[in-house]
């Protein structure tokens, strides 16, 4: 089929990279050409962000990879995605914690919101529920959470995300705005909070009550 030999490629390359079978699974199964704007279609399995409107990207397959990686997913989780985007992130992950698991994602842009849904709908996930709000405030709603997914960057770790998530939970985001990390944030069975800094990234910033509040255009990574 269409895009079938362009996406194997994409998986081997990222196998090389050491990413684990299960995300690289994942990643055979979700069609990345679903989630990109048409005019991009042709580029759609190429390693590298693309823009997505609103001055908002989809994140490179290996920054997809490396995150599911990070943050441990298992099936049967449920999961707190901030930050939609096209809805791919959410579609890899949706194939890892499978049809038992749960991701509730959070877009703050109401036509990136409907642009997400109706991807996953063309795609047929089902598991996957998108949410119209602000991130930065996390989605009391169905918390505590298994696993955390932040695809924007933060000027620093929003309190309520770390209160939503789960005793024995990790969740994976970057702070910062010139200059970002990226962070694996693991809370253990008594509550006690550990922050790991994995490296340099570049996102686009998180803007909401607990994150920037000015915009900023800059690209990056969402």
């Amino acid at each position: 089929m269409e895009y079938e030999r362009e996406r194997a490629l994409l998986v081997k390359s990222l196998k090389e990279q050491r990413i684990s079978d299960k995300t690289l699974n994942a990643m055979r199964k979700v069609p990345r050409h679903l989630f990109v704007p048409s005019v991009h279609m042709s580029q759609a399995y190429v390693d590298t962000p693309l823009p997505i409107g609103h001055a908002q990207t989809i994140s490179a397959p290996h920054m997809v990879a490396m995150m599911c990686d990070l943050l441990d997913l298992q099936e049967g989780q449920k999961i707190l995605e901030i930050g939609t985007g096209s809805g791919y992130n959410a579609a890899v992950m949706a194939e890892i914690i499978g049809e038992k698991g749960k991701i509730y994602s959070i877009e703050r842009l109401e036509k990136l919101a409907v642009f997400a849904w109706e991807n996953l709908e063309r795609a047929g996930y089902t598991n996957v529920e998108v949410i119209l709000g602000d991130g930065s405030l996390g989605y009391p709603d169905h918390a505590p959470y298994d696993r955390i997914c932040v695809t924007a960057s933060a000027p620093d770790t929003p309190e309520p995300l770390i209160d939503q998530l789960k005793s024995g939970g990790i969740m994976v985001l970057p702070e910062g705005e010139g200059y970002q990390r990226l962070y694996i944030i693991r809370k253990s069975m008594d509550g006690e909070v550990t922050k790991q800094d994995w490296g340099g990234v570049i996102f686009v910033p998180l803007i909401g009550h607990h994150g920037f509040k000015i915009y900023n255009s800059r690209r990056g990574e969402k």
